[in-house]
């Protein structure tokens, strides 16, 4: 087995999160992660398994055993007659996309960042934006994962279909993930169209841009009235995206280079961040472009920052959007990243943060280093009001109780939990507070 014994610091991407683990282990088969549970209990020690760390929460961290993924990599079975792809949990989903591009095949939609693992992915629900398509987990037909008692449960709609209900998103509390099945189509080409709109036309038209467009989502600049949209549809062609100039000076230098700077200068000068956001707002011109899914959806990201995300009852977002803005022009506050509006169709899977309701995303982000509790704190109000859900990786301060109230199978997962793993072999002080002991 391929691994390390002592003990070792984790760290998350954003850098808010560490833990010192007893001994991390890199196994290469499912057999060896099997191992590493049931030596784990013989030992009395927790255990759990990190993907790339881009959660900002501490749902992987553990002062037990920690399993890094690095070597369970790779694609194991490309199913063209059930359009399905079979995955290690460790695979990065930049390379699976790179993958299922070469072999003509594509996922339906995906988040914007491909640096995470396909287990550390689904297992927070994170999502892009869709009217009919779904989170990347909805797009998952089977998991494969290592119980408690280190055996090999493998799920799906006809398999164990009350795991499968559950562990899609499992938040790494029903087992460790070894494998995934995805739902995949012949690869297409999107169209799109990012424009810069105002915040009133856009909160006014936000119902219609939803209905006409695929995949719609925009960013408001806070202390400012602007917006820039982005809308997906898909396009019978030909490819054109963006030229490699042009995709350099707003994906690099405007997006990371010189929003780095800016957020750089806020820190140390606050009081200029207003000035700043009214010109670096109006700084992106209109574009249109057209290109394979991932290459459309994702987008590079390299200035660091923690951020807080709620999903609404997507007819609530344009009220408590509005809320955020009439917040953050009355206080002191001084936010230099823009605000992410999302949305995802209702799905069935227990903590999905669209479980059983149409949902749209808000998302507030601070540059790391930079204080953000005061304003977290402010908008978490507002989304809580509305009976919002937190996306499982990123900050918030609910509780197990609070779920219970909004998630109407909160029941049932923790149920299927106390069934699973009733020592709490997967547990860690994350768990226990969003699902109890």
């Amino acid at each position: 087995m391929s691994g390390a014994n002592g003990s070792s610091t984790w760290r998350n991407w954003a850098g808010n999160v560490t833990a010192r683990a007893a001994r991390e282990a890199s196994p290469a088969s499912v057999a060896e992660v099997a191992a590493e549970v049931r030596r784990a209990a013989e030992d009395g020690l927790t255990v759990k398994a990190v993907g790339t760390g881009h959660s900002f929460t501490s749902a992987a961290a553990t002062d037990g055993v920690l399993i890094r993924p690095d070597l369970l990599t790779g694609i194991r079975e490309i199913d063209r007659a059930a359009m399905t792809v079979t995955v290690e949990a460790g695979t990065p989903l930049k390379r699976l996309n790179a993958a299922l591009a070469r072999e003509g095949l594509s996922l339906t939609n995906m988040g914007d960042i491909m640096e995470q693992t396909v287990a550390g992915a689904t297992s927070t629900g994170t999502h892009g934006t869709g009217r009919d398509s779904a989170s990347i987990a909805a797009q998952i037909t089977a998991v494969e994962l290592v119980t408690a008692d280190g055996s090999l449960l493998t799920c799906s709609a006809k398999e164990n279909p009350e795991v499968f209900a559950a562990a899609r998103i499992g938040l790494g509390a029903l087992g460790i993930v070894t494998a995934i099945t995805f739902a995949v189509e012949p690869v297409f080409l999107l169209t799109a169209r990012e424009e810069p709109m105002a915040f009133d036309r856009v909160a006014a038209d936000f119902d219609e841009l939803f209905a006409e467009n695929e995949h719609f989502e925009f960013y408001w600049f806070p202390h400012t009235g602007n917006c820039n949209t982005k809308r997906n549809n898909r396009s019978a062609g030909p490819a054109a995206p963006p030229g490699r100039v042009r995709a350099w000076i707003d994906d690099e230098f405007m997006s990371n280079g010189l929003f780095q700077a800016v957020c750089s200068l806020g820190r140390v000068a606050p009081a200029t961040i207003p000035a700043v956001a009214k010109v670096s707002s109006r700084a992106l011109s209109a574009r249109t472009y057209t290109d394979i899914p991932y290459k459309v959806f994702t987008s590079p990201r390299r200035v660091r920052f923690v951020e807080m995300e709620y999903a609404l009852p997507r007819e609530a977002v344009v009220e408590a959007l509005r809320a955020v803005k009439a917040m953050v022009d009355r206080s002191p506050l001084r936010v230099s990243f823009p605000v992410e509006v999302r949305t995802a169709p209702a799905d069935d899977i227990a903590l999905s943060t669209a479980s059983g309701r149409e949902s749209a995303y808000i998302a507030v982000h601070m540059y790391k280093g930079t204080p953000h509790q005061a304003y977290f704190t402010a908008v978490e109000r507002i989304m809580t009001e509305h009976a919002g859900r937190p996306h499982w990786g990123k900050l918030h301060t609910r509780d197990a109780a609070y779920f219970a109230e909004v998630y109407p199978r909160f029941g049932e997962f923790t149920a299927l939990r106390d069934r699973l793993d009733p020592e709490r072999r997967f547990a860690n002080a994350y768990l226990r507070r969003v699902l109890g002991d």
